[in-house]
């Protein structure tokens, strides 16, 4: 349970995970050194398979586990606990969803500033006008039969004898008489508040329409002077007004977002507090105690108080407690190894719990990575305005390509977020990631990945296996050919024929597959390489009928070996010696082993990048490409376990595209697997491949700065959407009355137009979602229009997107 069934042993061809990168190691062990980390199986702390225990040798005492260091990146500032407790709400596809709160549907109707302020002002007037007649006596006698109508309830409430001048109790009299006035000025505040729609005032400017009782003449005036015992009345009133005054200019100046970031609480005060609700605290690990685990719960929630777990921490072992749930004979080995190990418990197989640096923002309770905000544009609905934007691998799933120009921050802004989640999620052991990349412009230190492939380069601690890990001649030479000729041919079974008739009989030959320079010279028709294979396989008819259908083949003038032949060159050059061996052995150099690494090995949480030589080797650079692409296609479909999410993310995908990769990454949805493609422009596309391409992907990412025939391309695939229009057409007035005339002239000669009425016309018009013009001269520096469609099937229409920040 310890290691999860994630690796055995430090094989690379499929079978296991390799030990994670980093610095060279010495062929030779130390003399001295800690004892090494026995992993636990599934019943308990014991000695591996393949490993029988020293004869002789009595019982042992069990050494104390070696623990990793805790990870020194917290989530956020208010830490794991309140991390945790942090809502998480239910939301569309590609919404940030912590802390998330819903917006409206619509925009409300907004009145106009000048009408809402001069309502406001007029309602203000007319309450201060029929305070002023009723403070006044001018609603009072005559027409109405009953004098101090007004004060009728209040009188009512008093005893008739307060009323007395001479009574002991008329200053009581006299406060109930005021204080009656203060309901009434409440009353005549509310109401004429509610007419002259004081509240959205408020809510739009920040500045208060101060209640009438604050203007109104004669009444606090003479408060004072009748009554000593109501000072208190008169302060109370005053630091009212100078907190009104303090809330009215401090959001005017927008004082919040200044003390958000320079006050106590520094950025992480802009995070939302944790809201949760009693009794399903998530840092108490409810689901442990609702198992009857209540011992495992509370060590796990010690640690999470102590801050002892980390967020990578928490997203292991809720996947080692999902394992346990669907296999419980792991029950025992998931207690033994929280009980033992604490917060490490179920590591991933490098022993790390996090990454040395992180650059964007994540949540791995929910496996998103934020990338950007939804702008505040007309083009993106109301209800996705201001909101984050965030990949999962739910997303992912379904595949994303990316189109913008050098420098647009294909690389800073989404491949390196990407790569920093999925590397999160493999420690997390959720997750295999393969991320490929131009040697110089790294997707993270060397420390973030288990494996580093340097393509041509000395300090590669791997080499790359040329077959992919395949025991089938046919499967390898499927696989090659994509490599080889998949960007010139549009269908490549002939390529693979020619190479399955050269690689089956090499395999049946000397048990292994060709290296790069004995297929160069089969494929180029050496006579002795031939000879030799010939004589070779000289006992198996089946072999030698390959050899003659080659030879045959050669006669040809069409014959798609001559092409191979000279595609294989690129690959046999000397900075490459060595670097493909297919002998099943390991390179020596630089004082250690360097094994090949296999994509057979995403069934493991494996973290892995691939550098290529692109500046001095270009055209074997996308070779690479393209069969790093086929290979992770034919692993991903072939996986046994497919728990894991696969993903392989190519930084550069020029020249990558083949048509059989795009029929392959429909397939990769139904297998929990995904490709990340970025590609300067779809011209790097073959043509017939590029409408296909964007058809493939479910998610669709086009940078500021694209060629229009680029956005023409996209805006096709986003389609229409109906929206609703206004035509405003103006229509000179003409009038024959004398009087209007010389109105309408006069005004002429004022404002220099004639006098002209509006028509407005609304109507439903049906229009392209972003045109072609849009994307390629609308779209801001920093920005992105992406739509993402999750494997579940949800889609979210094209926004545009916010990346700076």
């Amino acid at each position: 349970m310890e290691t999860d069934g994630t690796y055995e042993s430090r094989d690379t061809r499929g079978g296991a995970v390799p030990r994670p990168a980093g610095p060279p190691v010495p062929s030779t062990p130390p003399a001295q050194g800690p004892p090494p980390v026995s992993h636990t199986g599934p019943t308990g702390p014991g000695p591996q398979a393949g490993q029988p225990e020293r004869a002789g040798a009595g019982p042992q005492p069990a050494a104390p586990p070696l623990v990793p260091p805790p990870p020194t990146h917290a989530p956020t500032r208010l830490g794991v606990a309140e991390w945790l407790r942090i809502p998480r709400p239910t939301a569309a596809t590609g919404i940030w969803r912590l802390g998330h709160r819903e917006r409206p549907e619509r925009e409300p109707d907004l009145v106009p500033g000048r009408q809402l302020i001069t309502g406001a002002f007029i309602a203000y007037l007319c309450g201060w006008l029929l305070w002023s007649l009723l403070w006044n006596g001018y609603l009072e006698g005559g027409w109405i039969f009953v004098d101090d109508w007004w004060l009728l309830p209040m009188l009512w409430l008093v005893p008739s004898d307060w009323t007395n001048p001479e009574s002991p109790d008329f200053e009581m009299y006299i406060a109930a008489q005021y204080l009656w006035y203060a309901v009434l000025l409440v009353l005549f505040a509310v109401g004429f508040g509610r007419i002259g729609n004081w509240r959205d005032i408020w809510q739009r400017y920040g500045v208060p329409v101060w209640p009438l009782f604050v203007l109104l003449p004669g009444v606090w005036r003479e408060l004072p002077r009748t009554l000593t015992w109501l000072t208190w009345v008169s302060n109370i009133y005053y630091v009212l007004l100078i907190a009104a005054l303090v809330a009215a200019f401090g959001r005017a100046g927008t004082w919040p977002p200044v003390r958000r970031r320079f006050g106590t609480g520094g950025p992480a005060a802009a995070t939302p507090r944790p809201s949760t609700p009693p009794g399903a605290d998530p840092a108490e690990w409810p689901e442990l105690r609702d198992a009857g685990l209540t011992e495992t719960a509370a060590q796990l929630a010690e640690a999470t108080r102590q801050g002892v777990l980390g967020d990578v921490d928490y997203a292991r072992i809720r996947r080692a407690w999902q394992g346990v749930r669907s296999r419980p004979e792991r029950l025992a080995a998931f207690t033994e190894a929280v009980r033992t190990r604490g917060a490490a418990a179920c590591g991933h197989p490098s022993g790390l719990r996090d990454l040395p640096v992180r650059t964007a923002t994540h949540d791995l309770a929910t496996g998103q990575v934020l990338i950007g905000t939804a702008a505040d544009h007309p083009r993106n609905p109301y209800a996705r305005r201001t909101t984050g934007v965030a990949l999962e691998p739910g997303v992912l799933g379904t595949s994303l390509l990316a189109v913008g120009p050098a420098g647009s921050g294909k690389t800073v802004r989404l491949v390196r977020p990407a790569v920093e989640a999925l590397c999160l999620q493999a420690l997390a052991n959720r997750a295999a990631v393969v991320a490929v990349t131009a040697q110089g412009s790294l997707l993270g230190p060397d420390e973030a990945f288990d494996v580093v492939v340097s393509v041509g380069r000395r300090e590669s601690t791997h080499d790359l296996d040329l077959y992919g890990g395949a025991e089938d001649p046919d499967e390898a030479a499927r696989i090659l050919a994509e490599a080889l000729v998949g960007d010139l041919v549009t269908d490549s079974r002939r390529a693979a024929t020619v190479l399955a008739q050269l690689i089956g009989p090499f395999l049946s030959a000397y048990g292994r597959f060709p290296g790069v320079p004995e297929l160069r010279e089969l494929l180029g028709g050496a006579p002795e390489a031939l000879a030799t294979l010939r004589a070779a396989v000289a006992d198996d008819p089946t072999q030698l009928r390959e050899l003659d259908a080659r030879r045959r083949q050669t006669e040809r003038g069409d014959d798609v070996g001559i092409l191979l032949a000279e595609r294989i060159t690129f690959l046999d050059r000397p900075a490459f010696v060595g670097f493909f061996r297919t002998d099943g052995g390991s390179r020596r150099g630089e004082g250690q082993d360097r094994p090949q690494f296999s994509l057979k090995a995403v069934e493991h949480p494996l973290r892995v990048r691939v550098d290529l030589p692109e500046r001095g080797h270009a055209e074997a650079s996308r070779i690479v490409s393209r069969l790093l692409l086929a290979q992770f296609t034919e692993a991903a479909l072939a996986r046994r376990d497919r728990s894991l999410f696969a993903c392989l993310v190519l930084d550069d995908a020029t020249y990558t595209v083949t048509g059989e990769s795009v029929r392959a990454l429909q397939r990769l949805r139904s297998v929990n697997a995904g490709v990340l493609l970025a590609l300067r422009s779809l011209e790097d596309v073959p043509e017939t491949l590029r409408d296909p391409l964007l058809g493939a992907v479910g998610c669709r990412m086009a940078f500021a700065g694209i060629a229009p025939w680029d956005g023409g391309r996209f805006a096709d695939t986003w389609g229409t959407e109906w929206v609703q229009t206004k035509d405003v057409t103006n229509r000179q007035i003409i009038s024959d009355e004398p009087l209007t005339k010389v109105l309408h002239a006069m005004r002429r000669m004022v404002t220099g137009k004639a006098a002209t009425a509006e028509a407005v016309t609304v109507r439903e018009v049906e229009r392209q979602r972003w045109s072609a013009s849009e994307l390629a001269h609308a779209v801001p520096p920093g920005h992105a229009v992406l739509s993402l469609t999750h494997v579940r099937g949800e889609h979210m229409p094209p926004l545009l997107v916010d990346l700076r920040g």
